[in-house]
């Protein structure tokens, strides 16, 4: 199910069919850089039936981030609960395979859910969990006008939360 578009971008429902592409993006040890290891198939499908379950459960999760000329899958891109300091927040998140970085297709469609956060879901305050030396993360919260909040021990590790308030827009 289509969620949103952009103006490059389509945002759907991530399914099944999408193992292989996604694979390959988690599989990838640049890629997942700053997660604790790269994904293995099994854990790549466990990933997919998780965001399935957030879309029954909470109606959004990550989605399919696929090129509108192509409908080529790059990556993913939503909101996900997460419980920070304990606080749940909701967090933009996203993927994009590695050979289309740089191309401003990670911040488009981060916008894109920042958007969708704001507006069809009525959130006050979004935020982005990334890791420190995670630059390329970093330069898409902040072009979409997130600003670093504070350090969070969170995933084992700490992180920069980087939050925007609706406020502020």
């Amino acid at each position: 199910m289509k969620i949103m578009e952009t103006e490059r971008l389509v945002l759907r429902e991530i399914n099944d069919d999408d193992i292989s592409a996604l694979y390959s993006i988690f599989s990838d040890e640049e890629t997942m850089k700053y997660y604790p290891s790269p994904f293995n198939l099994e854990q790549t499908k466990n990933w997919i039936e998780k965001n399935k379950k957030r879309y029954r459960e909470d109606g959004y999760s990550l989605w399919a981030v696929c090129l509108k000329e192509s409908n080529e899958l790059i990556g993913d891109c939503g909101l996900v609960k997460q419980i920070v300091d304990g606080k749940t927040e909701m967090e933009v998140g996203y993927h994009i395979h590695k050979k289309y970085w740089s191309k401003g297709y990670a911040t488009e469609a981060a916008k894109g859910c920042m958007e969708y956060g704001l507006s069809q879901l009525g959130q006050e305050r979004l935020i982005s969990i990334i890791d420190p030396k995670n630059g390329p993360s970093i330069r898409v919260a902040e072009k979409n006008g997130f600003m670093k909040e504070k350090e969070s021990f969170i995933f084992n590790k700490i992180h920069d939360i980087y939050s925007i308030q609706l406020s502020e827009i």
